[in-house]
């Protein structure tokens, strides 16, 4: 084989490389862009469960306090009950 036959083969062979990257690191880059994109998404849930969260948290703090303000207020009527000669049902 002479000189020129040997540089075209090796063109070929530089440009099919050239080609095999190109294609590996398009796949690769397609891949990396569903991972961001499911990230994304997996924050964009996170943040939104945070805030029903915290809404929740907030409710349930409400409603203790309710319960609580409801147990003194059924206690001083037993005792006023009794004060005034009446019994309490079990």
């Amino acid at each position: 084989m002479d000189a020129t036959t040997i540089g075209a083969v090796l063109a070929c062979a530089g440009v099919l490389s050239t080609a095999v990257v190109a294609y590996i690191g398009k796949r690769g880059e397609n891949g990396l862009s569903r991972f961001n994109s499911v990230t994304d998404q997996l924050q964009e849930e996170l943040a939104r469960r945070t805030t029903e969260m915290a809404a929740a948290q907030t409710q349930l703090t409400t409603l203790h306090q309710q319960r609580h303000d409801d147990l003194i207020r059924i206690t001083k009527l037993e005792i006023e009950v009794t004060r005034l000669g009446g019994t309490i049902p079990p």
